[in-house]
């Protein structure tokens, strides 16, 4: 389907604007990490682009596209703190600048948004579990007693407790012949697991001091957690950049937005670049 469908996505690009590739300064491309097949198909587009137009190359990392999507609404300023929430990706990271990561703390096992997608399984609602647990606890309330993740006053993160209370809530009830509460379960689960999230930022504030906060990855769409995250914000004073809805998932803007500082840099890539499963982006401090 990728390779079906690149060309076909370029051509839509050129059509739909005013550009032509005499407009394009630079070919940016996410070479990590993720599905082996599906990068292969973008780096070897990239490459071949980057070599018939004699372009530069510039490789990104998925993660920081993620990051780096708060830059394009307003200019991130430094230093500052990094919330990364996505299906592979829990951490609080310290930037002193661009491209200067620090790990504060991640999650222990699972990420926030793999439970999401687990909790959604257990109660038979769609893949992606996110969007769905969240439209169902908001017609639910939060009535289910749930586990909270507590590991003293480390920055870490941890979600298995929390998801294992949550698919053997939902065995024992079906081994009795009761009825879960679909939307209660989904509130219950979603503000014990955005309340991690929320303590653990909190306490990162409180240690390093940061003025400045901002959501990363896609689960930075959950409406529960952007609300929760402004409250916070602004009981500290901290100063709160969240994406447009439509850069919180994946998308194409967020790589232009991650390369920008390495072309200004000139950190270009050599075309016996490859694609990489499992590259990590952070290093912990």
């Amino acid at each position: 389907m990728h390779c079906e469908n690149i060309t076909l996505v370029m051509e839509d690009l050129f059509s739909k604007t005013d550009l032509t590739m005499d407009n394009i300064d630079a070919i940016a491309v996410t070479y990590a990490p993720g599905l082996l097949g599906s990068l292969l198909i973008g780096v070897e587009f990239a490459k071949t682009l980057s070599f018939v137009y004699n372009k530069p190359l510039i490789k990104v990392n998925h993660l920081a596209g993620h990051i780096y999507a708060n830059n394009l609404e307003e200019k991130l300023e430094y230093p500052l703190l990094a919330l990364v929430v996505s299906g592979g990706h829990t951490e609080l990271i310290l930037m002193e600048d661009d491209y200067k990561f620090n790990v504060l703390g991640a999650t222990l096992d699972d990420a926030i948004g793999e439970v999401y997608d687990k909790v959604a399984k257990v109660l038979n609602l769609p893949y992606p579990g996110g969007p769905n647990i969240e439209k169902y606890a908001e017609q639910g309330k939060p009535n289910y007693e749930l586990p909270r993740s507590v590991l003293n006053k480390e920055l870490n993160f941890s979600f298995s407790g929390l998801k294992s209370a949550v698919i053997n809530l939902v065995h024992n009830e079906r081994q009795r012949g009761s009825e879960i509460n679909k939307y209660d379960l989904a509130a219950s689960f979603q503000e014990v697991a955005i309340e991690q999230l929320i303590r653990k930022t909190k306490e990162a504030i409180l240690k390093t001091g940061s003025k400045r906060l901002i959501i990363a990855g896609g689960v930075s769409a959950n409406k529960y957690l952007r609300k929760e995250m402004e409250k916070l914000a602004n009981e500290y004073n901290v100063n709160l950049s969240i994406p447009k809805m439509r850069y919180c998932t994946d998308n194409a803007t967020m790589i232009a937005a991650a390369a920008y500082p390495l072309y200004l840099k000139k950190e270009f890539a050599t075309y016996d670049l490859n694609p990489i499963s499992t590259d990590k982006l952070f290093t912990i401090q």
